[in-house]
């Protein structure tokens, strides 16, 4: 069971990165390159020179990457201590040499738990979504430090 609703977390999160892919970052990767050439057809320019045209270019992609990196990293983060705290919950009522039966029950309802976290997390993401679609939608100056 455990396993199945991994595989759903994951499943939701290629989702939200491909939506986010689509929609924003690979239109930024595009204006990136198109930027980029553009440096390197500059042939009275220092190698330095063109180096540091092309970083700036990269700049704003490589910003909402990191953008994008962090909230996930974020989520990843809240899911993980909830699924944690049913842990935790299930180990203080354990005692300590558990019978079989003790096992199976603490392992229910450490699974009940961590399915209720999955629910409540995948629940997030659509709103998790519409804001980091919001952030990315007012551009790179738009994006947080990350």
């Amino acid at each position: 069971m455990i396993e199945q609703q991994r595989q759903r977390v994951e499943q939701e999160m290629t989702k939200l990165v491909d939506e986010m892919d689509k929609t924003y970052l690979r239109k930024m990767q595009v204006e990136m390159h198109k930027c980029a050439a553009k440096c390197c057809e500059d042939q009275t320019s220092s190698i330095d020179s063109v180096q540091r045209c092309v970083d700036r270019c990269a700049a704003p992609l490589t910003s909402a990457q990191k953008y994008v990196h962090k909230e996930l990293e974020e989520f990843q983060g809240r899911l993980q201590r909830c699924v944690m705290q049913c842990n935790d919950d299930v180990k203080v009522q354990m005692s300590a040499n558990p019978s079989e039966d003790e096992i199976a029950k603490f392992t229910a309802q450490f699974e009940r738990c961590a399915v209720k976290c999955v629910d409540k997390h995948v629940g997030l993401i659509p709103s998790m979504l519409k804001t980091i679609k919001s952030v990315l939608s007012k551009g790179p100056k738009g994006i947080p430090e990350a």
